[in-house]
């Protein structure tokens, strides 16, 4: 059974506040192997004129994987987790994040498409400030392998 179209444009509730912290950056860049300065030390960081410690660009993922899963597992989707594996990832970014912003995430449901037998969910998620200022849009595909072919 192939993913329910219907949910286009289905948005989700806002995430809890997520505070960055400092020491979630430095964890963060070392486990990526980011050597940068400005991730690691806050003299740097200043110097470069940022108000504290600067996460990788990948790091909005930490933020953003707990209100994609909103949508992943909405009964109404008709995704089997165990057909799914991440097709692809990109990050549209307004501003760096830094540690010590304050943000929630909202997801919503770009698209969803069949291509040679597999459903393709793209979905994407704002991280937003406290003011509603959008500082990172994520777009997620995920691909659940074979679901639309049991439509056939």
């Amino acid at each position: 059974m192939g993913l329910n179209p219907a949910l286009i444009g289905r948005q989700y509730p806002p995430s809890p506040p997520y505070l960055v912290g400092r020491e979630k950056v430095r964890e963060f860049a070392q486990s990526i192997g980011d050597t940068n300065p400005v991730s690691h030390d806050l003299s740097a960081a200043q110097a470069a004129g940022f108000t504290d410690l600067v996460a990788p660009p990948t790091f909005a993922f930490v933020i953003t994987h707990v209100a994609m899963a909103n949508a992943m597992f909405d009964p109404d989707l008709g995704l089997d987790y165990a057909r799914v594996v991440h097709g692809e990832q990109r990050f549209t970014y307004a501003r760096p994040i830094v540690a010590s912003d304050l943000v929630t995430v909202v997801s919503v449901i770009d698209a969803i498409r069949s291509v040679a037998g597999n459903d393709m969910l793209t979905l994407r998620s704002d991280v937003v400030d406290p003011a509603g200022a959008v500082i990172v849009s994520t777009t997620s595909v995920i691909v659940a392998r074979g679901s639309a072919d049991e439509e056939k």
